[in-house]
This record gives structure tokens, C-alpha cells and sequence, in this order.
């Protein structure tokens, strides 16, 4: 029973028998004793409810010696005349003793069924509860807050000493309340207000749950690292694949060129020379191309990516990405109009995105069949869709087209190294948008990417900047071989 549960039961006795008192004192002439009695009982069973058996026991004591006082003639005194009298003081006092003692006896019971109920809670909540990076913390917190502790620890014994594996609450230097073992080399330990031996055995069970959530949490985090290395194993021989199949196409193609313009003995005349050097730099753009997606790539799965947003012109940013796209066969149509508002994204990133989707779509157009880039305002929103009528791409299929080394109906020697399109969902997903395929009208694929605009705020002043860096009519005419609305 703690001190202040003690106190309360006595205020409560106190002050009740003192306004019963009060009450029936000037009514004494029509009250029996034994009415008198029975009402006295009602401070003593509300001790006996707030503060425990002792306070009950004293306010059963008191209220006897009131009753004699005030209600046994002769008043006012402590004497008593009548053996009746004493009679009903001495079973006042043991019928009240007995009422102290049951109604303590039913408030322990619901205590520790309240308790129990709340610790069968707590491990049905921590047993319900999948394992994540949090949870042994959780667990603890939930201690601490049951059993009102100011800090609860996890403790582990090794060959350094004992150190903490968890805490809630700053540990005091002084020795705990409550240390009990929680499984080989573990311990809980808790600091707080001294509690009771029923308690002391909740949180021994409390402490084995712990030690088999630290368990699960190590065991998890195993396995994570499990998952990590194998991924790992699965990119690295996906890009040794890679790199034995399409970097050594432009690598020999530069041998090759190279080794003939330098043999002294073969003349060469000019236009043959001409087709060598252009192999030369076309093999040389291609070898730069990939060992770019591979350092990208390498950024996104690194988590090292710079991103600076800021109001961006969507149309410039489509000229610069299709002036650096290589020329090709199929005709690009362009139709972004140049009262967009400006979207929020990085710049670079972006442009990188659409090339990259221009790229893609490059390479599975037929001659015949334009790329049209079509730009539209969506809400708060800037749609731009990259539409190319090739084979399209399978419902089953749209995601996977997206994973690193993934390449779908091709493998010639111009493919790539499949890295196109997961560095462009990997970029827009870093500057906040997202990238859709659906199937093109009439057979094809159409990339949707939704890029959100800058806040009318800030747009006024960066517009005028972002116009200034307009590359001119290269916006809407880029020397790609494609044609413009």
C-alpha cells in the first residue's frame, strides 16, 4: 500500500465522519443508535476503498468514540451506562473492522485484475505487433508507462562488461528498483517508485518478452542484410553481363577504326577515312552514354543524389534534353506550349528524365511513326507525355520494365545496358513526381510523367528567370531529325 493511497483514506475518513457528525448532531432526539451506527460505517467502508485496511481500521476507532461521544447518554462524555450500550460499541467496532478488512481484500482483487488485464494487453500488443527497427523501444516505452517507471533499460552482459541494448528515459546512476533477468546475458532494469511483488512478477515476464523481441529484431535485421547482399550479388552480375555485352561492342568498334586509320600501309581515301572517324566518335558517344546510366545508377542505389529544386520552364527544359538526344531515324513532334506555369523540379534531373524517355522511345519507334511529346496543365499539376507507337509493353510487364539491367524484346548490340528507364523513374521519384506508362491508342506505349508546379507565389520572379535561360528557337525546333508542330 503506498504512503499517499494511506493519506487519501484518511482525509477521506476524516472528512466524512466530521460532516456526518455535523449532520446528525442536531437531530439526536430522533435517531435510534442503531440507525446512528449504520450510517457511521459509510466514512468508514469509503477508508477502507481509498486508502487500505489501516485507515479503515482507524476511522472504524474514531467513529465508535464519536458515537459515544455524541449519541450515548450521557452526551458528551466517554462513559457509558448501558451494557446494551456497550454492546453495540464493541460490535460496532468488529463488524466495522470486517468491512474495512473485505472491502480491502476486493479492491487488492480488482487491482490486480486490472493489472493482469492490462499486462495480458500489452503482450497481446507486442505479440500482434510485426517486428521493425522500433519495436524492442516501443516495448519498453509501454513498460515504463504501465508501471509508471521514470526509465526502463535493456541490459547485456558481454566481454567489454555489461552494456545497454535499449532505454526509455534517462537511466539514474543509482541502482534500480527492479532488475530481473531477461535470457542469456539480458536483464531489464527499471527505475522508478518501488512496486509490488505481483508487479515484480509482470515484469519479469515483460522482460523475457524483450529478449525474444531483441531476438526477432536482430534476426530481422539478418535477414535484411541478407536481402541487401543478395541484391547486391544480383546487380553486380547483372552489370559484369553488362558490361561484357554491351561495352565491348563500342570498345571494339574504336579498335577497329582506330587500328585501320593508323596502318601506313593501307591507303585509305578521304570518305573512307570520314565513315572510320565518325565510327570512332559514335562509338566513343555510346561508350560515354553508358558509363553515365552506370554512375547514375550507382548515385540512385547509394542514396547520394544531389537534388535542387526550383521553378522550372517545362519547354526548355524538353529543348536541352532533345539538343543532347543523338539524332535517329524517327521524327520527334513536339507540342509544349510556352505559357506553361513553371513546374518545381531540378533542372538537370529533369532533363535527364526526358532524354532518357525520349531515348526509349527512340529505340522502339518504327521510321514511320513520329514521337510526339505533348505537354498539358493537370490541376496543380504539369502533365508531359512521351508517345511513341512501337510494340508497347504488356500490362505484366510496365513495372518491371523500370528495374536496373532490364531490357524487354531486344537484344542486339545497341540495346544499352537497360539502365534508361530505371534511372528516370529513380530521378523522378527524387524531385517529388511520377512516371506512368499506359498503352498508346492504336498500339504503342505512352510515358506520363506528372511533375508538380512551382507555388503562384514564387512564380512571378522565377519565371522572368527561367525565361531568360530560354535557349531560343531551339525550344520548339530541335535538331533531332524530328519535326515540330
Amino acid at each position: 500500500m503506498s504512503a499517499w493511497r494511506a493519506w487519501w483514506g484518511l482525509a477521506a475518513a476524516t472528512i466524512g465522519l466530521a460532516g456526518l457528525t455535523t449532520l446528525l448532531a442536531p437531530t439526536r432526539p430522533t435517531l435510534s443508535l442503531a440507525s446512528v451506527a449504520l450510517l457511521y460505517l459509510v466514512p468508514v467502508v469509503a477508508a477502507a476503498a481509498i486508502g487500505g485496511v489501516w485507515p479503515a481500521l482507524a476511522a472504524a476507532v474514531a467513529a465508535d468514540l464519536l458515537v459515544n461521544f455524541f449519541f450515548i447518554p450521557p452526551y458528551q462524555t466517554f462513559v457509558v451506562e448501558s451494557r446494551d450500550h456497550v454492546i453495540v460499541l464493541v460490535v460496532y467496532v468488529l463488524v466495522a473492522a470486517a468491512i474495512s478488512v473485505a472491502v480491502d481484500v476486493a479492491a487488492r482483487q480488482r487491482e490486480r485484475a486490472a493489472r493482469r488485464a492490462a499486462e495480458a494487453a500489452l503482450l497481446a500488443r507486442v505479440s500482434a505487433e510485426p517486428v521493425a527497427e522500433q519495436s524492442l523501444t516501443r516495448l519498453l516505452e509501454q513498460v515504463r508507462d504501465t508501471f509508471a517507471m521514470t526509465a526502463v533499460a535493456l541490459l547485456e552482459s558481454g566481454p567489454a562488461g555489461e552494456h545497454t541494448v535499449a532505454a526509455v528515459g534517462q537511466p539514474p546512476s543509482i541502482r534500480p528498483v527492479l532488475s530481473v533477468p531477461a535470457g542469456d546475458g539480458l536483464r531489464l532494469a527499471a527505475w522508478g517508485p518501488e512496486i509490488f511483488a505481483e508487479d515484480r512478477r509482470a515484469l519479469g515476464r515483460l522482460a523475457t518478452t524483450a529478449a525474444r523481441t531483441l531476438e526477432a529484431q536482430r534476426l530481422a535485421d539478418q535477414a535484411a542484410h541478407a536481402r541487401d547482399l543478395a541484391e547486391i550479388d544480383r546487380v553486380r552480375s547483372a552489370l559484369l553481363a553488362a558490361v561484357g555485352h554491351d561495352l565491348r561492342t563500342p570498345l571494339a568498334g574504336i579498335k577497329a577504326a582506330a587500328s585501320s586509320l593508323r596502318q601506313p600501309d593501307l591507303a585509305l581515301p578521304p570518305q573512307a577515312q570520314a565513315e572510320l572517324l565518325a565510327t570512332i566518335e559514335e562509338s566513343a558517344d555510346r561508350l560515354d552514354a553508358l558509363v553515365d546510366n552506370l554512375l547514375s545508377m550507382s548515385r540512385l542505389q547509394a542514396g547520394v543524389l544531389s537534388v535542387h529544386l526550383q521553378p522550372t520552364a517545362l519547354d526548355a527544359v524538353v529543348a536541352q534534353a532533345l539538343l543532347h538526344t543523338p539524332p535517329g531515324d524517327t521524327a520527334i513532334e513536339v507540342e509544349i506550349p510556352d505559357d506553361l506555369p513553371l513546374v518545381h523540379a531540378d533542372p538537370g534531373l529533369l532533363e535527364r528524365v526526358v532524354a532518357n524517355l525520349v531515348a526509349n522511345a527512340q529505340a522502339a519507334s518504327p521510321p514511320d511513326q513520329p514521337i510526339r511529346l505533348h505537354g498539358q496543365t493537370d490541376g496543380d499539376q504539369v502533365r508531359l507525355r512521351v508517345i511513341d507507337h512501337g510494340p508497347g509493353v504488356p500490362v505484366g510487364d510496365r513495372d518491371r520494365i523500370f528495374a536496373p539491367f532490364q531490357r524487354l524484346h531486344d537484344r542486339t548490340t545497341t540495346a544499352g545496358l537497360g539502365l534508361g528507364l530505371a534511372i528516370a523513374r529513380g530521378f523522378t521519384e527524387a524531385i517529388g513526381c511520377t512516371i506512368t506508362p499506359t498503352e498508346t491508342p492504336g498500339g504503342g506505349l505512352t510515358m506520363t510523367l506528372r511533375i508538380p508546379t512551382t507555388p503562384t507565389t514564387a512564380a512571378a520572379p522565377a519565371e522572368e528567370a527561367a525565361r531568360h535561360s530560354d535557349p531560343g528557337p531551339a525550344r520548339r525546333n530541335p535538331p533531332t531529325g524530328g519535326t515540330s508542330p
